[in-house]
């Protein structure tokens, strides 16, 4: 937990049991609080450190002009100005849901990952595997700034190499479906294949999935 202050401006930046603590505490007039549910911890940092400096700043300028309502001023340049749509929330929160899915089905290599199941150099572990992804024969979807790469994608009996289909369903939904996209497509039931996901058809049934890949694009092209 660390505390700043500044011209009469106090930032606490921690967990929130740490601030409640820290809160149980202090004589402020006025609390402005912004919370983050999932953030990487350098940002967090530098957004607390950018945070802290801005709303001295304002806070200086609006008592100067003696407002009476400076903190609530200060409060409008944190919040948005147009609360987001119910549909725009539900939107989202399905988004968040399906990409937690994805990322936590455990299907997802990173390059270095490869590298050593793929016996590859691991001089520049990445090189190989994004050489491949450049080349149209394997996606990947990116997670905090990482490459990861499908694990169903990549062919045990070819020394861990992609599945010469993949390089076909790849182009087939160019300019449809990015990394994502297609992550959502493998995992999810797909009816073109009697129910089954296309990642579990990906190595038995390869022609199946190319054929399900396509008929997904005409669909979208016809619909």
């Amino acid at each position: 937990m660390s505390v700043t202050e500044q011209s009469g401006v106090s930032t606490l930046v921690g967990t929130p049991k740490e601030a409640r603590a820290s809160l149980s505490r202090s004589h402020a007039d006025r609390v402005l609080v912004v919370s983050f549910d999932q953030v990487n911890l350098s940002v967090f940092e530098a957004l607390a450190e950018n945070f802290a400096n801005v709303a001295s700043s304002m806070y200086e300028v609006l008592q100067e002009r003696q407002d009476p309502k400076s903190l609530e001023r200060l409060a409008e340049v944190f919040v948005t100005r147009r609360p987001p749509s119910p549909r725009l929330l539900k939107e989202a929160t399905m988004l968040v849901q399906a990409r937690k899915a994805v990322l936590e089905s455990g299907d997802w290599l990173t390059a270095a990952d490869i590298a050593q199941v793929a016996q590859l150099s691991t001089r520049n572990p990445s090189a190989q595997p994004n050489k491949w992804k450049k080349q149209g024969q394997i996606f990947a979807i990116s997670h905090g700034g990482v490459d990861y790469f499908p694990g169903y994608g990549l062919d045990p009996d070819a020394g861990y190499r992609p599945f010469k289909a993949l390089a076909k369903i790849i182009e087939a939904f160019a300019g449809h479906k990015d990394g994502w996209g297609m992550a959502y497509w493998f995992r999810s039931d797909n009816s073109f294949l009697g129910g089954k996901r296309p990642q579990d058809l990906l190595a038995s049934a390869p022609d199946r999935v190319i054929a399900a890949a396509q008929d997904e694009i005409q669909g979208v092209v016809h619909g």
